[in-house]
């Protein structure tokens, strides 16, 4: 299958979801913000209102981890243990997935790096937000807002820290300890994924517009291919992709809650029904995670 065809009808299919399905934002209902729900306003204000929106989203998600409670700060501290610990491990799932590599269709692989890279990654987002704004969608506006304003602030993240820290990419023998922080090579850019980041912010972000577990399933598993991908081009280690997850994770979750506090009445906090999802660490016999429920 022609990959950009593939590429093509998921943009279609994602489209599809969003006009089709119930959404938190009707139009026309009374009691949903005029951010979203104001057909008298032109293209240039709902842009402006949106860019406003994209930019706020940013800035709030840099400001949360100032303002963590005890249990935001449990969990960071849970992520950062089983850190360490899947750390143990970096060496032989990266030749655990190397050697699976030979054995995945190279359409999945290709996706995983197409979907991942940022000029297509932005195209497809920016390309919903587009398709809200011209046809004065609320609901697919709003989940163009929350994939853009998220990819830009974890992909900024991305961007610094990749260079502060400077970690080596597996291979050529290539410790998973070894560091070279502010190399401008990119054999010392492992961590974080930015294919990952930008991937799995696109799926995540999509996810939180379905109540249905199934589906959020599935967009999970979307969302997944590209860091998993990595993992088989042997890349990145597994923890430079676990805490690409984990990063991408939190700055969506604050994003959406910045758009739910700038655009629901703060006297109907029920106009949403938000579904979360519980992350916890989990540890066993030979295991070590974090296991989300939704």
């Amino acid at each position: 299958m022609d990959l950009k065809l593939m590429i093509k009808k998921l943009f279609f299919l994602i489209l599809v979801f969003q006009f089709s399905t119930n959404t938190y934002a009707q139009r026309g209902n009374p009691e949903f913000n005029s951010y979203f729900d104001n057909p008298d306003a032109s293209t240039w204000e709902t842009l402006k209102i949106d860019a406003s929106l994209m930019y706020g989203g940013l800035k709030y998600s840099y400001s949360r981890p100032f303002k963590w409670q005890e249990d935001d700060i449990g969990l960071f501290a849970g992520v950062l243990i089983g850190t360490v610990g899947l750390n143990m491990f970096d060496q032989e799932t990266h030749r655990f997935f190397k050697k699976q590599e030979d054995d995945v269709p190279g359409v999945i692989k290709e996706f995983g790096w197409y979907f991942g890279s940022p000029q297509n990654n932005y195209g497809v987002t920016g390309a919903i937000y587009l398709t809200g704004l011209l046809t004065k969608n609320p609901k697919i506006r709003r989940t163009g807002i929350l994939m853009i304003s998220a990819a830009s602030a974890a992909g900024l993240i991305q961007t610094i820290s990749k260079n502060i820290a400077g970690r080596a990419r597996p291979g050529d023998g290539r410790d998973k300890l070894s560091f070279k922080p502010f190399s401008k090579e990119g054999t010392y850019h492992s961590f974080p994924s930015g294919h990952t980041i930008l991937s799995f912010t696109t799926f995540y972000a999509l996810s939180k517009q379905f109540e249905n577990p199934w589906v959020k399933a599935g967009l999970y598993l979307g969302g997944l291919v590209s860091p998993v991908s990595r993992l088989w081009h042997g890349a990145h280690w597994l923890t430079d992709v676990a805490l690409s997850m984990a990063l991408t994770i939190a700055v969506v979750d604050s994003v959406d809650k910045y758009l739910d506090k700038q655009t629901l009445l703060k006297n109907n906090p029920a106009l949403r029904k938000e579904t979360n999802i519980s992350w916890r660490l989990k540890m066993g016999v030979g295991t070590i995670g974090v296991v989300g429920t939704f």
